[in-house]
């Protein structure tokens, strides 16, 4: 995915819910970085990668976004996010927002070959599953749409969970159906969405699972309104910080 030599060298693109809201998954982010002996940039005029005005329909406002993201981020040798949607909207949708303009489209072409999801470059960049992880209790997964139906993503996040010590791995049914955040559909589609994560919360407690672990907080976060309104004791957490270790959660 990248030549051999800058597979360390790592440039960090830091989502708005873990930067506004989880600061913490930012930092267990970091931490294992950091164990896997990368090399950190983190450019500090990174800003929205466009996804919430693309999924809108404000397409000037997304291609404002996306440019400014490229001129950002252009010249790192390996993108890293730890969000699934957000390397889904850099992956494939700059290139669709620059159809009409060769120029910027190759610009996003090339950033877009070089972005890559938080677990992603662990197993496939790096080839790195333990980082001596211990969680004493029962873990079940969710996969989140972007992330599994865009980037293809499903293995990775199970093979680190496998090698964290004292955890037990329980898969829900139905892993794979949305929580119903979806973004602005959880605004626009309350109803429907409220009834998308009370399946997702009834499927999660029928593991009884002590944590749920996904790599996308917009879902975590649905999930985690939902567990707390039901009065579920049930942690979630971000897979960074699983594998960080619980000074980060």
């Amino acid at each position: 995915m990248t030549p051999e030599p800058n597979k360390r060298d790592v440039t960090l693109f830091i989502p708005c819910l873990v930067d506004a809201v989880y600061p913490e998954v930012g930092e267990a982010v970091v931490a294992l970085l950091r164990r896997a002996g990368a090399r950190l940039t983190y450019p500090p005029g990174q800003t929205c990668c466009g996804q919430p005005a693309f999924s809108a329909g404000y397409r000037a406002a997304a291609t404002a976004a996306a440019q400014h993201f490229i001129q950002i981020f252009e010249a790192a040798p390996l993108i890293v996010s730890p969000s699934g949607s957000c390397v889904n909207m850099v992956r494939n949708h700059y290139i669709e927002l620059f159809a009409d303009d060769p120029r910027w489209r190759q610009r996003a072409v090339q950033v877009a070959a070089r972005t890559v999801e938080f677990t992603q470059y662990l197993i496939d960049v790096i080839g790195m599953d333990d980082f001596g992880a211990c969680f004493d209790g029962r873990v079940t997964y969710h996969d989140s749409c972007h992330l599994l139906r865009r980037l293809g993503i499903a293995a990775q996040p199970r093979q680190l969970i496998s090698r964290v010590r004292g955890a037990t791995f329980l898969e829900m049914e139905d892993s794979d159906c949305c929580c119903g955040f979806g973004g602005s559909f959880s605004v626009k589609y309350a109803d429907i969405s409220a009834a998308m994560v009370q399946d997702k919360v009834a499927h999660i407690l029928a593991t009884g699972a002590d944590a749920v672990v996904g790599c996308d907080m917009g879902c975590l976060m649905n999930i985690q309104g939902a567990l707390s309104r039901s009065g579920a004791p049930v942690k979630t957490l971000h897979i960074a910080q699983l594998l960080a270790g619980k000074q980060y959660y």
